[in-house]
């Protein structure tokens, strides 16, 4: 992440000055061959990524051999990371991929997985000085397992406000309470697995559908590199799941080999009842997928055919 990002501030400047190490920065843009050539010729022992980046990497036919880096541990936040990639990176490079949650608002990550305790397919549990609490709709805090809800955290590291947006600063900061805009839900273990951002959820047959974990269960097939799933409407007017997918170069694969895929992994009402190929996705700075682009290009859509 660019050093203006709060990830990239504290990976690339803060915690590296913090204990005396060096860094290595990217000026370009961060192919997965651009960082191959920096992990073999500066051989860094921690790396910092998102879950697009180790997802591209590892699909790249020239990824190198686990003898060619000195790689020990690896972070990665912006979005949430599919289990799949963090195992096939683990049996690649023999070391782990930590992935947590942060923000703006909270400077850094403040929940995440830990070395030598990872659970992939979830973002972890609160970091020491921190505090979590999941609420549902009505503002109660959830106490049932598994149960989706509003993810908010308190911590010394909190922003006062929102420079001039007084209305934003009053639905974030509330009290001692940050919101963050996520939806999670914590397993009895206390790991907590993302479930999308407020704005991303989806209900379908009138039960919330988490995108990511839809996204996550694609990106299991041999033949998907990445996919972006939103809400599209069916000609009865009813939400039902799309999902956008890139393929890996030289791979194969249809709608339905990809809906029976899905089918045999999640809840009937979840796989995806439209699929569209497409090349790339829309994407943040950070890496983060822009699925409101595709809402938009929906919507766009919808309108040209009315």
């Amino acid at each position: 992440a660019k050093l203006f990002f709060a990830y990239g501030l504290g990976n690339g400047l803060s915690f590296p000055l913090t204990v005396g190490a060096s860094v290595v920065l990217m000026a370009e843009r961060p192919t997965p061959q651009a960082v191959f050539q920096r992990l073999v010729d500066h051989q860094p022992t921690v790396f910092y990524g998102a879950p697009t980046g180790y997802g591209g990497m590892l699909a790249a036919p020239d990824l190198p051999s686990r003898s060619a880096v000195s790689l020990r541990l690896c972070s990665s936040a912006g979005e949430a990371l599919p289990r799949d990639i963090g195992e096939r990176w683990t049996a690649h490079f023999g070391c782990e991929i930590i992935d947590g949650i942060g923000s703006t608002e909270m400077l850094h990550i403040f929940l995440s997985n830990r070395p030598g305790n990872v659970r992939y397919g979830t973002t972890g549990k609160p970091v020491p000085g921190y505090e979590v609490e999941l609420r549902d709709e009505d503002g109660s805090v959830v106490t049932t397992h598994n149960q989706i809800g509003d993810l908010y955290i308190q911590g010394p590291s909190a922003a006062l406000m929102y420079w001039n947006n007084r209305a934003k600063s009053r639905d974030t900061f509330q009290g001692n309470w940050t919101k963050s805009g996520d939806k999670y839900l914590r397993d009895p273990d206390g790991y907590y697995t993302y479930a999308g951002r407020n704005d991303d959820m989806l209900k379908v047959s009138g039960i919330y559908v988490s995108p990511f974990e839809v996204e996550a269960t694609l990106v299991q097939h041999p033949a998907v590199l990445e996919a972006a799933v939103i809400g599209k409407s069916d000609d009865e007017g009813l939400i039902k799941t799309k999902a956008f997918v890139v393929l890996k170069p030289g791979q194969e694969a249809s709608e339905a080999e990809l809906q029976a895929f899905v089918k045999e992994r999640l809840a009937p009402y979840k796989y995806p009842r439209f699929i569209e190929f497409v090349g790339e996705l829309p994407k943040t700075a950070t890496g983060k997928i822009q699925r409101f682009k595709l809402r938009d290009l929906e919507n766009q859509r919808l309108f040209v055919g009315r």
